[in-house]
Parts: structure tokens; sequence; C-alpha cells
């Protein structure tokens, strides 16, 4: 405890049990001469001049007072100017940020493409300065880039068309992985993976490994196309990083596909789903034969 509160249970023995000074001390193991002191500071000029400088920086914390005094030629330790500062109720209350609240799920093992999708932005500058940023959206099976989007920003109904679009061409994933941006969060993005019966899947904020795959892209993105390259406007970023995109899909021997591309490995795919379809069509038909002579 501190002094202070042991003081004040002091009195309180004092006053409700009938205790001697002398008592009291000896039962809190408080010096008889520290229950006495008296303090002989004086802190009403600090406290009238913080208050003054409060109405004029109303926003000011103490350590900026503290400069400022200073500069004044004040020599005012920070404790005391601390101490005096939450006495006269000048603290500033900031609000509390609220972070997201996500439940970790680990990748999972797909057997197929279209099982699940990794989609994140990436940043970038023009020759000019402006920023510009990068959607990406890979397949967590194929590794194939299934879209590539280039402009200054993005809202969450220019999300939703890129992703249409690659339904459009290849059908709908059975999930989505991504992050917690405002674009991956909003209610128009919410609702078109529900209405679609996507699952979405949000990492926990800061563990960027959760979305492993789209992080490994990017590292590749970053390091062979973005590191070398420079952009001198948006068109020119959109050009250099589709053509990068197509060397990646159809030409970059991927280490974790066996050095395949994602493209050898998703026509292989194809194929072998196509002879399988095969084997099961004669069967079935042999099926229908035995059902119409019976």
């Amino acid at each position: 405890m501190e002094l202070v509160a042991l003081k004040a249970a002091i009195g309180q023995l004092e006053q409700e049990y009938a205790f001697s000074e002398r008592r009291a001390c000896g039962l809190m193991r408080v010096a008889v001469s520290s229950y006495r002191y008296k303090t002989r500071r004086w802190d009403e000029p600090l406290r009238t001049k913080l208050v003054e400088l409060a109405r004029e920086k109303p926003r000011f914390g103490y350590r900026r007072w503290h400069v400022l005094l200073r500069r004044c030629g004040e020599q005012v330790n920070h404790k005391r100017l601390h101490r005096v500062y939450r006495e006269a109720g000048l603290m500033i209350r900031r609000k509390k940020r609220k972070h997201c609240l996500r439940v970790g799920q680990p990748l999972r093992v797909w057997t197929a493409a279209n099982q699940e999708w990794a989609l994140d932005f990436l940043h970038d500058a023009v020759e000019c300065g402006r920023a510009i940023r990068v959607l990406s959206v890979v397949d967590a099976y194929t590794r194939e880039c299934l879209a590539w989007e280039v402009d200054t920003s993005f809202a969450s109904r220019r999300v939703t068309r890129v992703l249409e679009a690659i339904v459009v061409e290849r059908g709908q994933p059975k999930a989505i992985r991504c992050d917690n941006g405002p674009e991956l969060t909003s209610r128009h993005f919410l609702a078109w993976c529900i209405e679609r019966q996507i699952e979405l899947v949000h990492i926990q904020p800061g563990k960027p490994t959760q979305n492993a795959h789209v992080e490994s892209f990017h590292g590749r993105l970053r390091e062979e196309c973005l590191a070398v390259s420079w952009f001198q406007n948006l068109f020119d970023a959109r050009r250099k990083i589709t053509a990068w995109q197509i060397e990646y899909n159809e030409e970059r021997p991927h280490s974790s596909l066996g050095y395949r591309t994602p493209k050898e490995l998703a026509t292989a795919m194809r194929a072998a789903e196509a002879g399988s379809a095969l084997l099961a069509a004669p069967s079935s038909a042999a099926n229908l034969a035995v059902e119409n002579v019976v």
C-alpha cells in the first residue's frame, strides 16, 4: 500500500476503534513521524499555469506542456508536473481503439481447384509518387493467379465485380480467405458471400501467416516484378504487372508444384477429371440398360 492509503487506514483505526496514534501506526507499521509529516510543497502557481495552458491548447498532454514550460525558463520535474496535471483533472480522455476479434483458422489441405481462394492487397507507387493498390486472387491448390487488378483504391463493390468475373469463367469457390480490411468486412461483401453460399474465412489481425498462400505469392511479385520495375503511371503499372501475371501462370516453375507451372497443374487436373468422367459413363450406361431389361 502507498503511504497515502496507509495514513487513511490509520485515521480510520483511530476513529472507529479509539486506538491511540502510536498504537495505530504500530499496527500499520508506519513511523509516527511519517504519519505526522505535513507537506510543505506549494503547487498552486504550477496548477494555475497548467490551467492557463490547457485553455490555450486543450489537446496537449503533460509532456508537451513540460517542453513549453522549459522553453519559458521554468525548470519543473516531469513527475511533479504529471502529478499536478492529474490532480487538476486535465488528463485527455482518449477513445480506446476497438480491435477486431477473430478465431484463428489454420490452413487446410485442399485436393482440387476452386476449393479456396486467397485474396489480399499489395501497395506500391508510380513515378509521380502516387500510391497504387494491387488486388490479387490466388487459388490455394493450383496457385494460379486468378485475377489481377491495379488501381489507386478499391471499394467493396469493385472487389465483388472482380470475383464475379472469375466465377463466370471458372465457377465459384467453396471458401475465400482474406484479412480484415474495410473492403472485405463491409456489409456488401458479407452479403455477397452469404448470397452465393461462399464460406468467408477472416484471418486474425496481425497474423498474415494465416493467409500464407497469397503472402508467398506477394513475396514473389515484390521481388520479381515490383522491385525491378519503374512505373511511369497507372496504365504502365497495369501493363507490366499483367505481363508478369501471364509469365507466373504459364512460364514460371513453381517449387511447391514439383516445378510445374500453375497452368500445367490445372491442365493436368482437368484432364484427370475428364478421364474419370469417361470411365464412369460406361458403367452408368450399363446400369441403365440393365434397369430397362428388368
